[in-house]
């Protein structure tokens, strides 16, 4: 088994695929309440919104103004993401932090429903968006390959499938004039095992030793922190996670289930293993239940209810 990493990045993605997710519309104002309060416990990455076609997510329809409307503090990445270059140029055109990547969907059918896309099609027009990229001086470091572990319209997707899609990822970024330092795989449809977990990531090492690992997992099946503990027994520091467990994609085919992996959560499971998040859990606790003030029900993080055990420890002290 390999060590723990001693301190993990966690990338809060509440604001943007949590909301993106909700069948209500979320006041601007409650947004803006939502990440101003995210930026008081440690994080230094929130994702904000998602510059999408608003008819397919009407939820970000608003981007522009929570953009604009949030107060931010000096040291913090508020960032904006886009799938395409319509969506790229209104990013570019806003207050917050443009992540640069080199975006592929494991699955065509996935692609076609969530971008609207073939994956050929998709490379071909994200294109336009690298070379976007390339003349305004945006980094592009990371590939990012949607979907990994399987597909809810496919099933079971294959490694060497994985792998292809990891050599198309680098193959446009080099034609694009970018080098790569990592891959962050997601998975929107919580197919994700610690099995499979261990599988992909050790494949991807064995061709390409100098990438780094990033995850993006969903708690769809209720296995969303133990593949996390298999991704840091394989020493991944860089993780996404969703105060309170808000989000999940609209196009991933699962209704009803939790979203992300839970911020709060993966933060205490981390600490609770030695290994540092920065994160002030008990603020995050606070925050988590503002989430659910802000959604209007109830959400399905753990540590929000129970509490750490520090807490716990002090009240049977008493």
């Amino acid at each position: 088994m390999s060590d723990l990493p001693k301190r993990v990045l966690i990338g809060e993605e509440g604001p943007r695929e949590g909301f993106q997710s909700e069948k209500k519309t979320i006041p601007v104002a409650d947004k803006v309440r939502l990440i101003e309060a995210l930026a008081d416990t440690g994080l230094m990455h929130i994702a904000c919104v998602s510059y999408v076609n608003p008819k397919r997510v009407p939820t970000m329809a608003d981007a522009e103004d929570v953009a604009a409307a949030i107060r931010r503090k000096p040291g913090i990445q508020y960032s904006a993401l886009w799938l395409n270059q319509q969506g790229l140029e209104r990013a570019l055109r806003g207050p917050l932090h443009v992540d640069g990547g080199v975006r592929i969907t494991a699955s065509d059918t996935f692609s076609r429903k969530n971008i609207g896309k073939s994956v050929p099609d998709s490379l071909v027009e994200q294109r336009l968006s690298l070379k976007t990229l390339k003349d305004r001086g945006i980094a592009v470091e990371w590939g990012i390959v949607l979907g990994a572990f399987g597909c809810n319209y496919e099933g079971e997707l294959s490694t060497e499938l994985i792998l292809q899609r990891v050599r198309s990822v680098l193959d446009e970024a080099d034609l694009a004039g970018f080098k790569l330092k990592g891959i962050k795989l997601t998975d929107a449809m919580g197919w994700a095992t610690p099995r499979s977990v261990e599988q992909l990531i050790g494949a991807i090492r064995s061709k390409w030793p100098e990438l780094e690992i990033a995850l993006h997992l969903h708690d769809t099946r209720g296995t969303g922190l133990a593949t996390a503990y298999a991704g840091l027994r394989l020493g991944v520091s860089k993780f996404d996670a969703s105060i309170a467990g808000l989000g999940g994609c609209p196009f991933a085919a699962t209704d009803g289930a939790a979203g992300n992996i839970c911020t709060e959560d993966f933060a205490f499971m981390c600490e609770e293993m030695g290994v540092e998040t920065g994160l002030d859990i008990d603020h995050l606790i606070e925050v988590a239940k503002l989430a659910e003030d802000v959604v209007g029900r109830s959400l399905p993080g753990h540590v929000m209810r129970g509490g750490t055990l520090k807490a716990a420890k002090q009240r049977a002290a008493a």
